[in-house]
C-alpha cells in the first residue's frame, strides 16, 4: 500500500531538510526524500562547510607564515599536510551530514532515500538502484537547489577544469589556478589555494569583483587580494581554452586585446542554476522559467495546488540561510501559520580574509533611486580590539535614511565580518535606526565597538576617529 504524507520534501538541502524537520515539529505526517545519499545538500557536502573548513585551515596556515613575526611567534620549518587539512574537512562534512539523520529521528522526519521525481498530482516516485516505491502526500515541497554553471568552452572533467565541486578535492597545490568569475565562490576558492602558495588568476568579465556589492567593499577587497598575491583581471572575457602537453592555455580578451594564461588547473565559478530537471514537472502541468526557476507567490505556493517551491529553484539570493528561512516560513504556512520571511534583512558573505559581509542596500543602489541618505564609514585601524589582534583592514560602513534615520545598508570588511553582521541583521529585522545602534552598550574592547562607532558617525559624533 502507498504510503501518504500530510508533507513531502523532495530535496535534503539546507531549505529542505529544515522543512522537513519544522513540518514535523508542527504535527505534519513528514518524509524528505534526498538522492545524493547524505542530507545537507550542496551546502553541507560540497559547499558552504567543506570549503569552510579549507578557509579556516589555509587562514591559520596563512596568518602563522605572514603575522606570527609581528605577534611575536617564531616558526622553524613551517609547513602544511594537505592530506590532514582534506581529512579534516571530510570529517567535519561526515559530522554534519550524519548529524541531520539524528535530527530527522529525533523529530519523526521519514528519510527517504532516492531521485524523488512526479507521478501524478500529489503523488511522488523514489527511484533507489534498482528499487522504485511511490507516496502521497496532500503538500509538496520542491527544495532541490542548484547546480553550478558549466560552460561550453570548458565543460567539466573536475580534473583540471573544475567546478566549485572539484576545487575542493585537489590532490596537490595547483601552480596556476585560473579563475573564471570573481564572485563568492571564485575568491574563496581562489583564496584557499593561494594561501597554500598556489599562483592565482582570477577573470571577471564586469567592471569589478563581487559586482553587486557596495563600491568601498569593491575597492577595499581588490586591495587586498592583490596584497595577497591574487592577481585580478576584471573587464576580461574568456574567449577560449586548449590543452598541451604542459598544461591549459586559457585565451581572455580586455578592451579588444588578447592574453594568454598558461595554467594547470581552471577553476569555472560563473555561477549556478536552478536543479529542477528530471523533476518530471509535466506530470503536475508546472511550467519552469528560461532560468529554470519556478515561479512562486508570496507564499511560496506554484500554480499548482498543494505543490510549493523554497530556496534555490525560486527567485532570489542563492543562499543555504535564505532557503532554510524560506523552509521554516513555508512549512508554517502550510500548517495554517503564519510564515514570513524578511527578504530585506538577508545578509551575504564572503569568506574570505578579510571577510566581507552585507546587508541591505549598497550607497549605488540608493544613488541610482535617488534616495536620500546619509553615509557613515569607520575604520578597523582605529579599532582597539583590531589591532590587538592584528587584524585592521577593512571598515565598518552604515547607510541610514537621511529622513527617518532607519539603517537601510550595512557593509562590513573585516575580521569576523560573518559574525558581526548578525548584530546588524537584528537591527534591520526590528526596523532599527542608527540612533538604536549607537546608544547601544558594546563591551570594550570588541571588533563589534566599530560597528557603534559607524552608527555614531551617522550624527557625525563617532568618538575614536
Amino acid at each position: 500500500m502507498t504510503e501518504a504524507f500530510d508533507v513531502a520534501v523532495v530535496g535534503g538541502g539546507p531549505g529542505g531538510y529544515v522543512a522537513a524537520i519544522r513540518a514535523a515539529q508542527l504535527g505534519l505526517k513528514t518524509a524528505c526524500i534526498e538522492s545524493r545519499g547524505s542530507l545537507g545538500g550542496t551546502c553541507l557536502n560540497v559547499g558552504c562547510i567543506p570549503s569552510k573548513a579549507l578557509l579556516q585551515s589555509t587562514e591559520a596556515y596563512f596568518h602563522a607564515a605572514h603575522k606570527g613575526k609581528e605577534l611575536g611567534l617564531v616558526f622553524k620549518g613551517l609547513d602544511f599536510d594537505l592530506k590532514q587539512i582534506m581529512d579534516r574537512k571530510a570529517k567535519i562534512v561526515k559530522t554534519l551530514t550524519s548529524g541531520i539523520v539524528g535530527l530527522f529521528k529525533k523529530n519523526k522526519v521519514t528519510y527517504l532515500e532516492g531521485w524523488g521525481s512526479f507521478a501524478g498530482p500529489g503523488q511522488l516516485k523514489i527511484v533507489r538502484g534498482e528499487e522504485t516505491t511511490q507516496i502521497t502526500a496532500k503538500n509538496i515541497i520542491i527544495a532541490t537547489g542548484s547546480e553550478p554553471i558549466e560552460l561550453s568552452m570548458a565543460p567539466f572533467d573536475e580534473k583540471s577544469i573544475v567546478s566549485s565541486t572539484g576545487a575542493l578535492d585537489f590532490e596537490s597545490v595547483p601552480k596556476h589556478l585560473v579563475v573564471i568569475g570573481g564572485g563568492v565562490i571564485g575568491l574563496e576558492m581562489g583564496s584557499v589555494w593561494a594561501r597554500l602558495g598556489a599562483k592565482v588568476t582570477i577573470v571577471e568579465a564586469l567592471a569589478s569583483i563581487l559586482a553587486n556589492m557596495d563600491g568601498d567593499v569593491i575597492n577595499t577587497m581588490t586591495k587586498v587580494l592583490k596584497s595577497e598575491g591574487i592577481t585580478v583581471k576584471a573587464n576580461s572575457r574568456f574567449t577560449a581554452l586548449s590543452r598541451s602537453k604542459s598544461g591549459l592555455n586559457i585565451e581572455i580578451e580586455a578592451n579588444g586585446a588578447k592574453e594568454n594564461l598558461a595554467c594547470d588547473k581552471v577553476l569555472v565559478a560563473v555561477g549556478r542554476r536552478a536543479f529542477t530537471k528530471n523533476l518530471n514537472l509535466g506530470a503536475i502541468g508546472l511550467p519552469t522559467e528560461t532560468n529554470g526557476k519556478i515561479k512562486v507567490d508570496n507564499h511560496f505556493r506554484t500554480g499548482v495546488p498543494g505543490v510549493f517551491a523554497i530556496g534555490d529553484v525560486i527567485a532570489g539570493a542563492m543562499l543555504a540561510h535564505k532557503a532554510e528561512e524560506e523552509g521554516i516560513a513555508c512549512a508554517e504556512i502550510i500548517a495554517g501559520k503564519a510564515g514570513h520571511v524578511n527578504y530585506e534583512a538577508i545578509p551575504n558573505v564572503v569568506y574570505t580574509w578579510p571577510e566581507v559581509a552585507s546587508i541591505g542596500r549598497t550607497e549605488e543602489e540608493l544613488k541610482s533611486a535617488k534616495v536620500d541618505y546619509k553615509a557613515s564609514k569607520f575604520p578597523f585601524s582605529a579599532n582597539a580590539r583590531a589591532k590587538c589582534i592584528g587584524d585592521t583592514d577593512g571598515f565598518v560602513k552604515l547607510l541610514a535614511d537621511a529622513r527617518t534615520d532607519r539603517l537601510i545598508g550595512a557593509h562590513i570588511v573585516g575580521p569576523n565580518a560573518s559574525e558581526l553582521i548578525a548584530e546588524l541583521a537584528v537591527a534591520f529585522e526590528y526596523g532599527a535606526s542608527s540612533e538604536d545602534v549607537a546608544r547601544s552598550v558594546h563591551a570594550h574592547p570588541t571588533l563589534a565597538e566599530a560597528i557603534k562607532e559607524a552608527a555614531l558617525g551617522i550624527d557625525r559624533r563617532a568618538i575614536h576617529i
